[in-house]
């Protein structure tokens, strides 16, 4: 995120899960090994064991020592720097509705008035449904990889009114159906200037990047 602001992004994506003892924690994968010298599920891991780990060796020896931050710490960081947010629900499976309703309930205290309007996103219409009935203020987006024919009827579960859809599989005509249905398209992950000008020229709103000097 600190180098994403280094770059000039003026909006960040991250994905967030609950920990054992229902902290909201930044994390990607259900388990622990890829991204930290931890073992298991991060389900099972309450936060002091979580914030016991190195976040930051497995990537490179100067992040050795950077720890899993939690979502309280995700928005001081950003308040920081006027940055946007794009959160991402990522549940442990089966605890989609849990997610959503937890993490509503911090965000609904954390978000700083000052900031951009965050949007919430995720691959699981329940957990956007769950978070919408706690905080039904903040804008909710739904993923997908490529457009399903039942889209419309996903994104009214998850209270969607925008679309982020995954960039190998879309086509021009999915980004037309999507916005004269009133849908905001943006998609992920564009790494290249020419796909993203083809992208923008279609239509789509927003590209999410892991480069955005890339793009700028």
């Amino acid at each position: 995120m600190q180098k994403a602001f280094d770059l000039g992004a003026g909006w960040v994506e991250v994905d967030v899960k609950l920990s054992a003892d229902g902290a909201a924690v930044l994390m990607h994968d259900d388990t622990l090994e890829r991204t930290t010298d931890g073992r298991g599920r991060v389900a099972d891991a309450t936060l002091a064991e979580i914030k016991t780990l190195d976040a930051g060796c497995w990537f490179d020896v100067g992040f050795a020592g950077e720890r899993v931050p939690t979502l309280a710490e995700l928005v001081d960081f950003l308040r920081e720097r006027g940055m946007g947010l794009n959160l991402e629900l990522k549940p442990t499976p089966g605890q989609e509705r849990e997610t959503g309703r937890d993490v509503a309930r911090d965000f609904l205290d954390l978000w700083p008035s000052e900031l951009p309007a965050p949007v919430i996103s995720s691959f699981r219409p329940e957990a956007l449904q769950a978070f919408g009935a706690e905080a039904p203020g903040f804008e909710r987006a739904l993923l997908v990889p490529r457009l399903v024919e039942d889209w419309r009827e996903l994104a009214a579960i998850a209270g969607a009114s925008s679309m982020h859809c995954g960039w190998r599989h879309l086509r021009r005509r999915d980004v037309d159906e999507m916005r004269q249905a009133g849908f905001p398209v943006r998609v992920y992950t564009v790494n290249d200037r020419a796909t993203a000008e083809k992208l923008f020229g279609w239509g789509v709103e927003t590209v999410i990047s892991d480069y955005p000097e890339r793009l700028a």
